[in-house]
């Protein structure tokens, strides 16, 4: 899937989310990175293969800011 050069990590690689941006949509919490990883603002993912990453969010961590 990915033309670039170097080319981005694959989807199954550790450093995946380093992948470049396709699509971002801020407003939507979504974005698509090159491998076909769709990343989502709460941290979770959605891989090619159709695998979900659980958000990893710090435990602990408040949804709001004061």
């Amino acid at each position: 899937m990915c033309q670039h050069q170097p080319p981005c990590p694959s989807a199954d690689s550790a450093d995946r989310e380093s992948a470049r941006l396709v699509a971002h949509h801020p407003e939507q919490g979504w974005s698509l990175l090159c491998n076909g990883v769709v990343f989502f603002e709460d941290t979770g993912e959605l891989l090619p293969d159709g695998s979900v990453i659980a958000p990893q969010r710090p435990r602990g961590a408040s949804l709001t800011t004061a």
